[in-house]
């Protein structure tokens, strides 16, 4: 069959439609933001595909998989097994990385598991087992006539007098002996100091070499073995050069030796390999002096440390104890106590016993002696010691990680830190950036028979980094944790992933590929998904870049409008059919009949007003110095991996919520910060979830629901009844409907069958009771209120401002389809910044606000980017200062000023490498963005 055949999708707002997609092809799914794109591509055809798949498994098998639920459509021929990549953000688990999610690490363990070389830690020597042939061979190397003294070697820098041994030795008819460095006959050895430490070998054999001292040689070689464990010496005696020899898989100094080398020993997810001391997390935690002492330039009675002022009375008494034992004031600021005084405060007395005064249960005042433990230690034996959730929690405030002084951040045991490969141990190589890791695999060189072992492993490896670096990821390394990946990064590691399994005859369905891409990176992506296409697979892309609508064989453009005002196909074929198509307002865009302005004049900076960071040097940053003006739009640009999140997110924004809040979030390293005068306010809008459970909603979120649950609470019926607001939650008891506890849904478990949710058959869906339900305002309950869409709520709301204006923000960055009371565990990571922004917009804000955006297009259509462009602006006339994170072109050529990082990703990033309006960046030729910004800014758009 050629073509995928849907008839009847009504999955959420699909208005019924009836589609053909070829399949093998590249299908790009667009439209605007709410349209149905997602309700088509992953709540349809990848729900069918995957719940086909899944059937066809045995029952048993089924039970171990997560089924989904069957689509409202009438029927879909020609489907293929399915396989979702989504933007969601990758995994929460620390023990994620880079190189265990792609399967790099695994390859990466058996290589060196199978091919290492182990060295001994302290003496940095290659542990190698030899034979005695190969001890004498090597002896007999030496010039013909060297003289050479056999020796074994059997107590190695140990103290003692050793007099015991000395009477076994005489006793089996050895005659010499050395002992530190020096011969002695056995009967005229010294009398050693038995608390010095001390070396002895006996001295075998003392012959010279020549091609008849062969099975000498070996004689004595077997000799000293036996004695020394496996160890033996030969010395040129006239040099004193020494050549040690292990029989055992150990270091010939100090015999320190491995078991045999095994995949898991370089697994930082086993207790073999993990280091002991970090559970194999590379930080530890710790209680941080600087978080415990919140308030330095208050006094102890003052509140300087939360919980051991004189407000608590058990813990204030200690602290007066210790104050009279060590003769220090209470009220005297922190910061000026002696420093020995603070670190008793903090650390404890040690063994040293303080009479403390407490007052016992009667009432009396009873005294005890005991050391001090000290805060610090008091913290961490109560988070140890407590089961209480909330203690814990409370507790970890204080916390903070660092490297674990044991592995170094290595996060394994100290036996897998010193194996190589080529000279390199597997953290070394989990270091490199892709593109080096690359480069190395590519040319390393084994020795003997360990290139045979390695040959498939190392293709294997190869392979996965070559598509990690055509996806744009050259930038990232191994041991980088997922959890710091960003939506479009992690999406774009499973993309590679896929590719390396060489799957075909597989639908994969992806969701917007290109985010967080520069467009120098698009072409490798894009060549990536028809490499994917060329192996036989189907794939269907929901994308808004329009060098991907125009590179897909396939367009269905999604609308006309967004929520129940779209759901229809406007508009499907090849790219150039969209774009001859008057209808589609995606085909507007790409022929330019519609377009985003570029306006015609920015604002000039002033140099007066700018937030200065000086000596910027988190992650890969190169010492950089940021001058930010005040007061504009600032468009912050440049390759993947470049330190854009590192300079605004990391450092930037932590560094100013540290000033204005006292934020606890530690910036990235900077020397000093300047011009934080002209705010008062600090603004960050990224893409995680608004909330991870179904109970969150957009009006719960932006606190509509607050004053709607008010107005209820208001009306005549509810204040006869005696209804507060409460009784309007679906999140406690009184209001909401106890059969299904306010979900409006009741789960039934089925075995071997998807788990089903039925309509709670109390409130039949409506999430509260009968008698909150008969609480109408204007002729509306509280449900009904819920299920309205946000332009639908704006018009009903419109004589309430409170709830008016929070709803017209709403509606201003374009989420007019979203109803009040959508979960928001359905809501995609744009819409959820959104929700975010629209929040923020509400707020009467000072215009000495400094706004964050971390790439506010994600999943934006050009004709909502128009939108939320003319809300960014809006933000900018009122004297704020928004920065936008972006490689949208219709964005960055709207900005007052652009700041370009790069050259490059990772280690070949890190500098700031023009700044300037986006006319100058554009006429910049070291700038990478300005290539791409010229041809928008010449066409009107990109």
């Amino acid at each position: 069959m050629e073509q995928i055949k849907i008839r009847g999708a009504r999955t959420h707002n699909l208005k019924n439609i009836n589609l053909d997609l070829p399949r093998n092809r590249l299908v790009v799914i667009t439209g605007l933001s709410g349209s149905g794109k997602s309700s088509l591509a992953f709540d349809t055809l990848y729900a069918e595909g995957q719940r086909r798949y899944v059937e066809s498994l045995s029952a048993y098998a089924r039970q171990f998989l997560q089924l989904m639920e069957k689509p409202d459509v009438d029927l879909i021929e020609g489907l293929s097994p399915a396989i979702a990549i989504e933007q969601k953000a990758a995994s929460h688990n620390p023990r994620s990385t880079v190189g265990t999610v792609t399967e790099i690490h695994d390859y990466l363990r058996l290589l060196f598991a199978r091919a290492g070389d182990p060295y001994c830690p302290q003496h940095d020597l290659v542990l190698q087992a030899q034979s005695v042939g190969q001890m004498v061979d090597h002896v007999l190397q030496l010039p013909e006539g060297t003289r050479v003294m056999i020796l074994s070697p059997l107590v190695v820098e140990r103290k003692g007098e050793q007099l015991e041994l000395f009477d076994e030795l005489r006793a089996q008819g050895f005659v010499r002996l050395r002992v530190n460095g020096s011969t002695h006959e056995i009967d005229r050895l010294p009398k050693l100091n038995k608390n010095q430490k001390h070396t002895i070998e006996i001295v075998v054999d003392r012959l010279k070499v020549g091609a008849d001292a062969k099975q000498r040689l070996a004689e004595s070689f077997e000799t000293a073995l036996r004695h020394a464990d496996g160890r033996a010496l030969a010395m040129e005696m006239d040099s004193g050069k020494e050549h040690l020899f292990s029989a055992r898989f150990a270091c010939p100094i100090c015999n320190y030796s491995l078991p045999e080398l095994e995949p898991r020993l370089f697994s930082f997810n086993n207790p073999m390999g993990a280091c002991p001391r970090c559970d194999g997390l590379g930080n530890i935690s710790f209680f941080d002096p600087k978080r415990i002492v919140a308030f330095p330039q208050l006094s102890l009675s003052g509140g300087a440390i939360k919980g051991w002022d004189r407000r608590n009375q058990f813990y204030y008494q200690m602290l007066d104890s210790l104050a009279k034992h060590y003769d220090f004031d209470l009220e005297r600021p922190f910061e000026s106590l002696p420093e020995k005084i603070q670190q008793v405060v903090l650390y404890g007395s040690g063994k040293e016993a303080v009479a403390f005064r407490y007052l016992n249960e009667r009432g009396k005042p009873a005294l005890r002696e005991h050391p001090f433990e000290g805060i610090v230690h008091n913290l961490e034996r109560r988070y140890q010691e407590s089961t209480s959730p909330t203690v814990r929690e409370e507790l970890a405030k204080y916390l903070n990680t660092c490297l674990c002084p044991e592995c170094k951040g290595t996060r394994l045991r100290l036996e897998a830190r010193h194996v190589r490969v080529a000279g390199h141990t597997l953290h070394q190589l989990s270091t490199l950036p892709l593109k080096q890791a690359l480069a190395f695999f590519q040319q390393a060189k084994l020795d003997g028979h360990k290139q045979a072992i390695a040959d498939r492993i190392v293709q294997e490896i190869i392979s996965r980094l070559m598509f990690l670096n055509n996806v744009g990821l050259d930038y990232l390394s191994l041991e980088r944790s997922a959890e710091t990946l960003s939506g479009g990064e992690s999406q774009r590691i499973r993309l590679a992933s896929q590719i390396g399994s060489g799957l075909t005859g597989v639908m994969y369905v992806l969701d917007e590929p290109s985010i967080g891409l520069h467009q120098r990176d698009n072409d490798r992506l894009l060549a990536t998904l028809k490499r994917l296409r060329d192996m036989g697979n189907s794939l269907i892309v929901v994308e808004h870049d329009e060098e991907a609508i125009r590179s897909s064989d396939h367009v269905v453009d999604m609308g006309p409008g967004a929520g129940e005002h779209g759901g229809s196909v406007v508009a499907q074929g090849a790219p150039e059919e969209i774009c001859a198509n008057r209808q589609s307002l995606t085909g507007d865009y790409l022929a330019g009949r519609r377009s985003i302005a570029t306006p015609k004049k920015t604002r000039a900076p002033d140099p007066e007003r700018a937030l200065q960071i000086k000596g910027a040097c988190g992650n890969n940053l190169k010492n950089v110095t940021l001058d930010l003006p005040v007061g504009l739009l600032v468009c912050v640009t440049g390759v993947s991996g470049s330190g854009k999140s590192t300079l605004i997110n990391d450092t930037l924004h932590h560094a100013v919520a540290q000033h204005l809040y006292g934020s606890t979030a530690e910036p990235a390293p900077f020397a000093e910060i300047g011009g934080l005068e002209f705010f008062d306010k600090v603004i960050a809008v990224d893409q995680s979830p608004i909330g991870r459970t179904p109970r969150s909603n957009p009006a719960t979120y932006t606190g509509l629901f607050t004053p709607i649950r008010d107005l209820f609470s208001g009306v005549p019926q509810a204040r006869e009844r005696g209804y507060g607001p409460g009784r309007f939650s679906f999140n406690v008891k009184g209001g909401r409907c106890e059969a299904c506890q306010g979900d409006g849904v009741t789960k039934v478990e089925m075995h071997f069958l998807p788990d089903v949710y039925v309509q709670c058959d109390v409130c039949h869906g409506m999430r509260y009771n009968r008698e909150t339900l008969e609480v109408q305002y204007k002729g509306k309950n509280v449900y009904q209120v819920l299920q309205m869409t946000v332009e639908q709520a704006r018009e009903f709301f419109a004589p309430v401002p409170i709830v008016a204006r929070k709803l017209q923000t709403l509606l201003d960055v374009g989420l007019g389809y979203i109803t009040l009371g959508q979960s928001a565990t359905t809501l995609s990571g744009g819409e959820a910044q959104r929700v975010k922004l629209s929040l923020e917009l509400s707020k009467r804000d000072t215009g000495r606000t400094l706004y964050i955006l971390d790439e506010p297009t994600t999943g934006l259509h050009f004709h909502d980017i128009a939108l939320l462009l003319k809300v960014i602006h809006q933000l900018r006339d009122q004297g704020n200062t928004v920065v936008v994170i972006e490689h949208n072109l219709d964005v960055i050529k709207t900005a007052d000023w652009i700041i370009d990082l790069g050259p490059e990703g990772g280690e070949g990033g890190g500098r700031i490498i023009a700044q300037g309006s986006p006319r100058e960046i554009a006429d910049n030729p070291a700038s990478v963005t300005g290539e791409y910004l010229k041809q928008a800014l010449s066409r009107g758009r990109p």
